[in-house]
């Protein structure tokens, strides 16, 4: 008998909300996938199953959820649109509800956690232990539902990395454990991690350290150290959303006050003694909007109605990713105002004049954000405040401006006291359908990927805030003295000379408040490159990042992306650190949520790829004869593309603009322009190729931009400066191909010394190439301050001089540009002859061969011999020859669609059979060859799997897979 295949291994690592979902979803849909297949799932987490880091049983008991126990659930129903079954299951508050019937599932609870949950009801807000005690049933549950021979291995350990190769197992390596796991698939199902500090915070750290201050950087409060808020001293708090709400609670009744109730619905409030002063502000200046304190009764608005699958689906085809503002807010404002205007045309029409259908039909014709919108919402709502105005819900406090610091304890009481009579009035039940078209468009937004910062805070301004009893307390510190409010736009300063934090805000402009104690009461921001997890934070390297920090994963099922744009095999990712993020790992039942849709779609795809690892294997076809010359090599990198923008028709940059649009929408790597330092020909109009594409940076967004740049009778230190501006200004889209100008009329028309050699102008260009690499790394990364207040605006130990002595030139630096963003632009040079190759393989990261019309055999073997030189050259100068992108850089004059297709041919050929890394294409008429490279060259490689269909990363080295340069200064100071 042949012997049975290995248990295959899902390693999940994560087992919180996140994780448990997951498992729920696996053991929903095993018995249909593995159909009785064996399997191990191996959870690892230092933290128990079900809760995790985040809702561990193991925290203050006075903290408690902010949505109340029947909008609670972790189980589908049949608003989720998956492909998997629904296995219903209890909400919380349904759970509750069985414990107090004395149910045959219930667990055993402490005394009391019990006693909560016998108390708890639909509308009450639970504590966390007692979400905590539900996260562990929900887990047992998921556990006990796995079919037979699916067994689940817990690891209380914290995971370290995942290494292994795209096609085989992969390694996770645990603490403490010195075996890795073996894995045939990994799931990232981390929630919110700790962050390394970023610049501002490390420097308010240091300041803190050096004065003998307490300074908190962003945390999950209730693992921050609050016993250096000491009682009765001022403490300034930066965040004005739940992270306070915690902070307020732990230093308040954690240290002993009380509240009492004047019976209606007034709370005093009783220091203890030990309470800090709280001085809060933010950018807006108020806490979070209070929930809803009535429940949905009538109609639902009809959603989604104006941001759905057809919206989602056109904005994910156009070329590059939608710009927020510009692309998507106005669909969001849009269905937000239908929801809004549903509500209260249909549940309120005494308070509008007009009946809904007709409405409905004029609103639907109108443009989003136009007058004729505005106009008509005037006509037909009489009463502004029945008006959606999303712009002063988010800037509540915009335009007010209060005589003093007492005036604005008044003012920001009457808006909090306001919010709550509002929030807690049923004639105001529109905002509740707001806050169901918040749901829903963020559920239509998980499938855009990254929709950046700005969107989450807004999401969880109006839909995420603190239970009503959180803000009645909150007032009832305001007016015991224990809170104090700061005002919108709150700035912090460290004041050297007065050794403490200084605050201010800008609703009481001259108001200031100095303490020695500063809390940033917020999440940190998830970020791949600056997590404080070790695992995520190795994955920055290898896999596709967004502008914003967060790991790029398919949005059909959650795998992990490569650099090169294509989904990991053998790894997926879910939650805040990617960029299909989601608000919270459980949701309201019967909302379609978007954690439910993706926790189905990852356990399906990955029970399918398990499925097939489990099968035998079959027999081995006969290996087909060896070619003459040896077995093809096979690629090991992505196929990447370049274009050259030379003579395009028209004058002006705006042909260079048109151009480079185009070659953005092929998802080519990058294009170049060519430059000479001669003068121009008779009739020849040249522009200064830097300049040119400096222009191009703003009018487009992914592609990668290199200018020809001559080293010779050219200062290294401006060279420098221009090509690291390029960089700044295209957000690290920047190179330049390095050239030689060896002709006597350019040395005569530039009045300088007479042309040198061929060989010693290429030694010149690799000083050249030399010390503009030190003057880049002569600012460290976090060089730049940027202190008004204190006028300090760079940390003069983070420059450095450079001191480069060569046989042309010297320079003594510092660069009077920051470090760029990529750290290095990419270095191109043209290895055609023999003379750069020296310099190429010392300096470059990409080259050129160029050839002549690619007809016969010897062309591709000729820039293979090409490549293979300069790699060994480079190998022999201690470099990674994989860092050295080699392209052929071919003349192409295509006519038709069929010159395009055999393009395709020829460059999928050369490709697949290892000759070159990719293309550098020279169009004879960029006007008419660049169309039919984009439209028909470029879909027929993608179509074939050779070619990806989107950029993986933001900046040119992360489209070239090549790796951010350390600082070679920053080492001798032991920062990154």
């Amino acid at each position: 008998m042949p012997p049975h295949p290995p248990v295959p291994s899902l390693v999940v690592i994560g087992a919180g909300p996140r994780g448990t979902g997951l498992l729920e979803r696996i053991a929903a849909n095993a018995p249909e996938l593995l159909a009785g297949r064996r399997l191990d799932v191996h959870l690892v987490d230092p933290h128990p199953p079900g809760g995790g880091r985040i809702w561990r049983h193991d925290q203050s008991p006075l903290l408690w959820m902010n949505s109340t126990a029947e909008d609670v659930t972790l189980y589908t129903d049949d608003t989720v649109e998956q492909r998997g079954p629904v296995r219903p299951g209890p909400s919380l508050a349904d759970w509750a509800a069985e414990i107090r019937a004395g149910g045959a599932d219930t667990p055993r609870l402490d005394a009391a956690t019990a006693a909560e949950a016998r108390r708890l009801t639909g509308g009450s807000f639970a504590g966390r232990r007692l979400q905590s005690a539900y996260l562990s049933w929900v887990y047992a549950q998921s556990v006990a539902a796995l079919p037979p021979g699916v067994v689940v291995h817990e690891h209380r350990r914290r995971a370290l990395r995942i290494t292994g190769p795209r096609d085989g197992r992969q390694r996770v390596q645990l603490d403490g454990r010195p075996a890795p796991l073996l894995a045939d698939l990994v799931v990232l199902a981390l929630g919110h991690l700790p962050s390394a500090p970023d610049a501002d915070q490390r420097e308010l750290a240091r300041f803190a350290a050096g004065h003998g201050l307490t300074y908190l950087p962003p945390d999950f409060t209730a693992d921050s150290d609050l016993s250096g808020l000491l009682p009765g001293e001022p403490v300034l708090v930066r965040g004005f959303g739940l992270a306070f709400v915690d902070l307020m609670v732990l230093l308040t009744e954690g240290r002993g006050g009380r509240y009492t109730d004047d019976g209606t619905g007034t709370l005093t409030y009783h220091p203890s003694g030990r309470e800090p002063v709280l001085h809060v502000g933010s950018r807006r200046g108020v806490p979070y909007r209070s929930k809803t304190g009535y429940p949905w009764a009538g109609e639902r608005p009809p959603l989604p109605r104006f941001l759905g699958p057809a919206e989602v689906a056109a904005l994910r085809a156009r070329p590059g990713p939608p710009d927020f503002r510009r692309d998507v807010w106005p669909l969001v404002e849009k269905e937000l105002g239908f929801a809004h205007y549903h509500r209260l045309f249909t549940a309120h029409p005494e308070r509008t004049r007009a009946g809904w259908p007709g409405f409905e039909a004029r609103y639907a014709a109108c443009a989003p954000g136009s007058a004729a919108l505005h106009a008509l919402v005037a006509a037909t709502v009489p009463d502004p405040a029945d008006r959606l105005d999303l712009t002063a819900l988010d800037h509540p406090l915009d335009g007010l401006r209060f005589s003093g610091q007492e005036a604005l304890q008044d003012g920001l009481r009457a808006h909090i006291e306001a919010d709550l009579a509002r929030r807690h009035d049923p004639r105001h039940s529109a905002d509740q359908a707001v806050f169901l078209g918040l749901l829903s468009v963020s559920g239509q937004l998980a499938a855009l990927g990254d929709t950046g910062p700005w969107w989450h805070g807004f999401f969880n301004y109006l839909a995420s805030g603190p239970p009503g009893p959180r803000l009645r307390q909150l007032l009832a510190l305001s007016r015991a003295g224990v809170v104090r409010f700061l005002g919108a736009g709150m700035t912090v300063t460290a004041d050297s000379a007065r050794g403490v934090f200084r605050a201010e805000g800008a609703s009481a402009p001259g108001t200031a408040v100095e303490a020695r104690a500063l809390v940033e009461a917020r999440l940190p921001p998830p970020s791949v490159a600056r997590s404080g997890d070790p695992l995520l934070r190795g994955l920055y390297g290898e896999s596709a990042t967004t502008a914003s920090g967060l790991l790029a994963v398919s949005p059909d099922d959650g795998r992990v992306l490569g650099r090169d744009g294509r989904p990991h095999p053998r790894r997926f990712a879910l939650g805040p650190h990617t960029d299909a993020r989601t608000s919270v790992a459980f949701a309201r039942p019967r909302t379609n949520a978007p954690a439910f849709r993706q926790n189905d779609a990852t356990a399906r795809a990955a029970l399918t790829a398990l499925r097939e690892l489990s099968r035998p294997a079959a027999p081995a076809p006969a290996a087909p004869p060896t070619p003459p010359g040896g077995p093809v090599p096979v690629p090991t990198r992505p196929l990447h593309l370049a274009v050259a923008l030379d003579r395009p028709r028209g004058r002006g940059a705006e042909a260079y603009v048109r151009a480079a649009r185009l070659a953005e929408r092929g998802r080519l790597d990058f294009v170049t322009l060519g430059d000479s330092l001669g003068p121009p020909r008779r009739g020849e109009t040249r522009l200064d190729a830097l300049a040119v594409l400096a222009r191009v940076a703003p009018a487009t967004e992914r592609i990668g931009l290199v200018p020809t740049v001559t080293t010779t009778h050219t200062e290294p230190f401006h060279l420098s400066s221009a090509v690291a501006t390029l960089d700044w200004v295209s957000r690290g889209r920047a190179g330049w191909t390095v050239e030689v100008s060896a002709g006597e009329a350019t040395a005569r028309h530039f009045g300088r010394r007479p042309a040198a050699p061929g060989p010693r102008l290429w030694h010149e260009a690799g000083e050249v190439a030399d010390v503009v690499a030190r003057l880049w790394d002569s600012w460290e990364d976090d060089a730049e301050i940027r202190d008004a207040a204190t006028g300090r605006f760079v940390d003069r130990d983070k420059l450095h001089h450079v001191d480069f002595q060569g046989d042309a030139f010297s320079v003594r630096g510092p660069s009077i540009v920051p470090r760029p963003p990529q750290g290095h632009p990419v270095v191109a040079v043209d290895v055609t002859g023999p003379l750069p190759r020296e310099t190429a393989a010392r300096h470059a990261d990409v080259v050129f061969v160029r050839t002549g019309p690619p007809g016969g055999a010897d062309v591709p073997r000729a820039v293979r011999a090409a490549r293979e030189d300069l790699r060994a050259r480079a190998r022999a100068l201690g470099r990674d020859p994989g860092h050295l992108v080699v392209l052929a850089s071919l003349p192409v004059a295509l006519y038709a669609a069929a010159d395009a297709v055999a393009l395709a041919d020829l460059a999928g050929a050369w490709y697949t059979d290892g000759f070159v890394d990719g293309f550098h294409f020279r169009p004879e008429d960029p006007d008419r060859d660049l169309p039919l490279l984009v439209d028909a060259t470029v879909p027929v490689l993608q179509h074939r799997g050779l070619l990806r269909s989107f950029y993986p990363g933001g900046t040119l080295r992360e489209h070239l897979c090549l790796p951010r340069p350390a600082n070679r200064y920053a080492p001798a100071r032991g920062t990154a």
